[in-house]
């Protein structure tokens, strides 16, 4: 892949804010969401629509950070119960939404392929298999030839992998736009400024201005400037996209050996992960790097990136390469988000948290949003809430 130098992304007009001289008045809300990425703009569609005020607070353009740096893959994992909970639950939220949605999401039930590289691995594919059979997830088996038949740009010699027919691709920074115009479709506000300061039922803006509320829902991705005890760290990713060229591989396909890779949490690595977009685009990934806030290029974790994506599709080198970014997810030390209120995080009874998604924010926004709103409404979730209190970090945030 001939590789570009990095090439910033372009704003887009998701809605004029509202002006100061109109807000001469404040008036309360109920909830003041910090952060229009996907997940604040998937939690402010939930509380709005619920018939909450709602306030969402961003510094730069809606789904322009993190949500811009995903991948945009919608996919049910089973790193733990906790985990294929959380992403079943999600996805199946995706999927009841596809018909509202407008062309610029770019939804498409694509499906992943798991790809085994040896028969180890493919053991790892019948162990999933079973796994996802277990809740009901449909799956498919796939041997040597049928991977090839499936992915003809593959390598040969690959031992097969698993098809997860259900799962999806989407445009992560138009979603986010979705959901914020949903939002304020049911009333809530959007303010164009940066939080400098929230808790105890206020936040206070760059600008000047004060927001109340009875409750503030920090969706605020890898920043924890707002909140220092988050015990959260940064990963910087890197993504790659090409030229168009339609027809070159038809599912997301993701290493079996992905799943090692998203397990180390100090060490750099790289995995095969590569997406098909409607446009006939290539959207390549995947590289963790761990105590780089360097927004720029790493031309050598680039190179890796783009080795290990070779060695499984060869003739992705053949592909010209048109766009190159970073971007930084946040993790937690046993890789599960944080939603709900902030206690054990913090003592500050109006605060709440939709963060620490590392690689599974898009996928898990509506999920989180619905789980977040039950707590904060006193409904009854269809998941169990408690794997993804922050409560369960008490003793982690007491020992530093």
């Amino acid at each position: 892949m001939a590789l570009l130098p990095q090439e910033h992304l372009a704003s887009r007009n998701y809605g004029e804010a509202v002006a100061p001289a109109a807000l001469a008045g404040l008036r309360a809300f109920d909830v003041i969401i910090v952060g229009a990425g996907i997940v604040g703009t998937a939690v402010a569609r939930e509380l709005a629509c619920s018939g909450m005020r709602v306030a969402v607070i961003e510094s730069h353009f809606p789904g322009g950070g993190i949500t811009a740096a995903g991948m945009g893959h919608v996919v049910v994992m089973d790193d733990s119960p906790a985990q294929l909970a959380l992403t079943k639950f999600s996805r199946s939220l995706w999927r009841q939404d596809v018909g509202e949605f407008p062309a610029a999401i770019e939804y498409e039930s694509r499906g992943t392929i798991w790809v085994a590289a040896d028969d180890e691995e493919m053991a790892e594919v019948y162990a999933k298999e079973r796994t996802y059979a277990t809740v009901g997830v449909a799956a498919l088996v796939l041997d040597a030839q049928a991977l090839a038949e499936a992915e003809g740009n593959l390598r040969r010699g690959l031992a097969g992998g698993l098809l997860v027919p259900d799962d999806g691709v989407v445009y992560p920074p138009a979603a986010a736009a979705f959901y914020l115009k949903k939002a304020r479709e049911y009333g809530a506000t959007l303010f164009s400024s940066r939080a400098i300061s929230a808790g105890r039922g206020e936040v206070c803006l760059a600008d000047g201005r004060i927001l109340r509320a009875a409750s503030i829902v920090l969706a605020t991705g890898s920043d924890c400037s707002l909140l220092p005890a988050l015990p959260m760290q940064k990963r910087k990713g890197h993504l790659a996209i090409t030229d168009r060229y339609p027809g070159f591989a038809h599912h997301q396909l993701v290493e079996l050996g992905y799943l090692k890779s998203a397990h180390k949490l100090e060490s750099d690595s790289v995995a095969f992960n590569v997406q098909p977009r409607s446009t006939g685009q290539i959207l390549v990934g995947s590289s963790r790097q761990y105590g780089n806030e360097d927004t720029g290029v790493d031309r050598g974790i680039l190179r890796q990136m783009i080795a290990r994506a070779t060695s499984y599709m060869p003739r992705l080198a053949e592909l010209s390469t048109i766009r190159i970014w970073t971007g930084f997810r946040a993790s937690t030390r046993d890789k599960l988000p944080l939603i709900g209120t902030a206690t054990g995080v913090s003592d500050d009874p109006t605060l709440w948290l939709a963060v620490g998604f590392e690689g599974l924010g898009i996928t898990n926004a509506p999920g989180a949003a619905r789980l977040l709103a039950d707590e904060l409404l006193g409904r009854t979730s269809q998941i169990d809430r408690r794997p993804y209190l922050p409560s369960r970090l008490i003793a982690e945030v007491a020992h530093g």
